[in-house]
């Protein structure tokens, strides 16, 4: 049995873990190539797109695959589109692996916003020094904002555009609490703004800037394609697959 992973993210790698120990599978992981030095998981591993939903269609026939695994980000929305068309041409079952959601606790401080530019938006009337969590293709969004300084960090350095004050970190979580405390004070952030990617190798961010009562603009995430099967963690999406197996 054929399964193909589309990954990128910690999940699909413990994921392709778990199944490659399993003999009767032979496990495919599809990763995006942004990243230059990508962690690889077990298994074996293509890099690049697929064209679109028919180059993924195509894809899946040639290979005959008899799985596919959405484990992309939960803001890779044009991806996991791609893989709805695809299987609906294909007839291949689908699973998307999504992390929940991150939820707010007493003393969060969050302003939920639909998309990047309404976080940009909403900036100015709460800090000055944002610590800025969105990745390297979500900065271009903040370049218009000259009266803001900027800490952007991100696993590959940004391209042009970015704001006139940035400093950029290159960082890969996980993160540590008493890190992301002190790169709040010794940056004096009083904004954070991060997507909803409900990782918990990036969550210390959000505890920490509860302990300082900062603000936090949290991007939602966008919406998932509809009739598509979901799990929320490894364990499901390894118990469908050996269902499917059975």
């Amino acid at each position: 049995m054929h399964v193909l992973i589309l990954g990128g993210t910690s999940e699909a790698r413990r994921l392709a873990d778990v199944l490659v120990a399993d003999p009767a599978l032979r496990v495919t992981s599809s990763l995006a190539g942004r990243v230059a030095q990508p962690r690889l998981p077990a298994g074996e591993v293509r890099i690049g797109g697929f064209g679109g939903p028919a180059g993924l269609a195509a894809w899946l026939r040639t290979h005959r695959v008899d799985a596919l695994i959405d484990a992309t980000h939960p803001f890779a929305g044009t991806m996991s589109r791609n893989a709805a068309l695809a299987v609906a041409d294909t007839g291949t079952p689908l699973l998307a692996l999504r992390r929940p959601s991150w939820a707010p606790q007493d003393g969060d401080r969050w302003h939920p916003v639909a998309s990047l530019s309404a976080a940009a938006e909403a900036l100015p009337a709460l800090g000055g020094r944002v610590f800025l969590t969105t990745g390297r293709q979500g900065i271009a969004a903040f370049a218009h904002l000259d009266g803001l300084w900027f800490l952007a960090r991100s696993v590959e350095p940004p391209v042009p555009p970015m704001p006139s004050a940035v400093e950029v970190l290159l960082e890969r979580g996980p993160f540590t609490l008493d890190g992301e405390r002190e790169l709040l004070r010794t940056h004096r952030i009083d904004v954070l703004v991060t997507k909803d990617s409900g990782s918990a190798a990036t969550a210390p961010k959000l505890t920490a800037a509860r302990e300082l009562g900062l603000p936090v603009v949290v991007v939602q995430r966008p919406a998932a394609p509809q009739g598509v099967r979901t799990a929320p963690d490894v364990a499901g999406a390894a118990d469908w697959v050996r269902g499917l197996a059975d």
